[in-house]
């Protein structure tokens, strides 16, 4: 070995290092979101609460689906686990071949687009969930939490692993960006 010549044992450079490092943090992630998108899902699609009214024969119910907003939030987090299952697999094409760029460019378009959908969803489930707590006397709606404590603390709890799906995709995105630009 000469001075000031550095010998590498497999011929990889710490370019194609950290791609790979890059790759395996993109697979993580998604991973997360995964989880986070799904369990939104779940969490609001099981949702639902019944409430006695004078009595035993008469009830008062909740449930996610009696709102709209709320069933697109459940198809859209669903719609969105399912892309994220899917997209593993050019994740992990991503951590053997670093050097994929095409791959990495289609990806960023379908995380963009899923990260749309998924903020809409949210956010017209959280529009819901803030009427739901707080109300709105101008038009008559009642605050309902007061009475269905447990299907409000489930929706809130829906919308916190949502929210966290779109962190999660606003870090992919950023993540497939700088990767590409280093190129």
């Amino acid at each position: 070995m000469k001075a000031g010549v550095i010998e590498l044992g497999s011929g990889s450079t710490p370019k194609t290092n950290a791609s790979r490092g890059v790759s395996i943090l993109d697979f993580i992630l998604r991973i997360a979101a995964v989880i986070a998108t799904l369990g939104s899902a779940i969490a609001m699609g099981t949702t639902n609460e019944s409430l006695p009214f004078f009595t035993q024969f008469i009830r008062f119910r909740a449930k996610y689906d009696d709102l709209p907003m709320f069933t697109f939030f459940v198809v859209a987090n669903a719609i969105v686990s399912v892309y994220l299952l899917l997209s593993l697999a050019l994740s992990i094409f991503h951590i053997i071949r670093s050097k994929a760029q095409v791959s990495r460019i289609v990806l960023i378009f379908l995380d963009t687009g899923m990260l749309a959908l998924l903020t809409a969803a949210a956010s017209a489930a959280a529009a819901i969930v803030y009427l739901a707590h707080k109300g709105n006397t101008q038009a008559n709606w009642f605050a309902i939490c007061r009475q269905f404590n447990s299907f409000c603390e489930r929706i809130s709890g829906s919308l916190i692993g949502s929210f966290g799906g779109i962190l999660l995709f606003v870090l992919l995105i950023l993540l497939s960006a700088v990767t590409l630009s280093r190129r």
